[in-house]
């Protein structure tokens, strides 16, 4: 028989069903790839993260099987016991070439490197400053660091600099989406970085989705913004542009190893498998040398705007491949997401808590896999579905 607790968490579900806030997973019968297969049905998608398109890629594919081979399929241990391999360490130390910065550090997810970099550098006596769009996991870290935590309105800076101005604390810590996940806007890291010398701080970037899409080959928001400072704390995660799966951190060295000793989810975990950085090493190989990914994704972004451009819906600005088409309302965006579905097009239907109430979303994710006709294809089907809201 039910119990209470159980009755509880029923009416919950019911309410966020009632709410059009209820989430359902997909089950991929394919690769991650633009066009994808599920229960049978094959899919155009615009779902993914893998920007360059490098996730099923078939050199990433035999550099796996190389890896297993190499390394077996499991790490066995955390690193600081015996479960730091040579892969690890030889991609380590590649990421801080790629990025220009003394020391990496991996982390299994993106979500753990924000949860250990955050807590690790920041606790009582501390004040951190986020913005209030920022990712849900270094909201979260913010929260457990147990330091005060306060957020600006999205890009205000002119907020965020008389938030600073007046602070006591012995430590401030800004964090921030350097491109915002479900806007694709890009923060305005230089003027970010003055604000931090200017008053003393730490700035931590969180380039999850601008890492091998932006910057000089690939290098992320910082190198797009040609800045350098001993104060940045770049974390990437290796899931999205770089196809494959992971995180990193970036920064000076005393950072770093503060890191090793005292970010407890990459302390008390285990090490990814060392087969994973083996990959990995081959993806950054060609996120560096395939210019013409992101030179593809740039035609892509265009296209779509003259694509989307005479719809009653507002597509937000950005130069990103997230471009996201604001609906409004929670269950017309799901109709038009269902709609879209129906015509074989996946094209995911975002709504609070990921993003304010009011502003649910088409979040139209682009690939270097994606071609011109597959743009044209989604546009021809938002129009039409346009047209078809109009005439109600």
């Amino acid at each position: 028989m039910p119990n209470e607790l159980t009755e509880q968490l029923r009416g919950e579900l019911l309410s966020r069903e009632k709410e059009k806030l209820y989430r359902h997973r997909l089950a991929l019968e394919s690769p991650q790839q633009t066009h994808v297969s599920i229960a049978g049905c094959e899919y155009l998608s615009f779902c993914s993260n893998d920007y360059l398109g490098l996730a099923n890629h078939p050199q990433l594919i035999a550099a796996a099987c190389d890896g297993a081979r190499r390394y077996g399929v499991g790490a066995g241990a955390s690193h600081l016991i015996s479960g730091h391999s040579s892969a690890h360490h030889a991609l380590e130390e590649a990421l801080a070439r790629f990025t220009g910065f003394p020391q990496a550090l991996l982390f299994s997810t993106g979500y753990m490197a924000n949860a250990g970099v955050v807590t690790a550098l920041a606790g009582r006596g501390d004040t951190i400053f986020a913005d209030k769009l920022n990712h849900a996991s270094l909201n979260d870290a913010a929260v457990v660091s147990r330091a005060k935590f306060i957020r600006y309105p999205h890009l205000d800076l002119a907020a965020l600099e008389r938030q600073l101005a007046v602070s006591q604390a012995k430590r401030k810590l800004l964090i921030t989406d350097a491109v915002f996940s479900m806007d694709g806007d890009v923060a305005p890291v230089a003027a970010l970085l003055a604000l931090c010398e200017k008053y003393d701080a730490w700035l931590m970037l969180d380039d999850a989705h601008g890492f091998g899409v932006l910057g000089s080959r690939g290098r992320g928001t910082g190198s797009q913004f040609a800045i350098d400072s001993q104060r940045i704390i770049y974390m990437a995660t290796l899931g999205k542009a770089a196809g494959v799966f992971g995180a990193f951190v970036a920064a000076e060295r005393e950072i770093i190893e503060t890191l090793i000793q005292r970010a407890r989810s990459y302390i008390y975990t285990t090490a990814t498998p060392p087969m994973l950085s083996h990959v990995l090493l081959k993806s950054l190989a060609m996120i560096e040398g395939d210019e013409w990914r992101r030179e593809k994704l740039t035609q892509l972004i265009v296209q779509l705007k003259k694509e989307v451009g005479s719809l009653r819906w507002q597509l937000l600005p950005s130069a990103t491949p997230i471009q996201a088409l604001i609906i409004g309302e929670n269950d017309k965006t799901l109709e038009i997401s269902a709609t879209l579905r129906e015509k074989g097009i996946l094209v995911p239907a975002i709504r609070p808590p990921t993003v304010a109430r009011g502003t649910s979303r088409l979040r139209i994710s682009l690939s270097a896999s994606h071609d011109m006709a597959d743009i044209a294809r989604l546009g021809a089907v938002l129009r039409n579905l346009d047209n078809n809201f109009v005439s109600r």
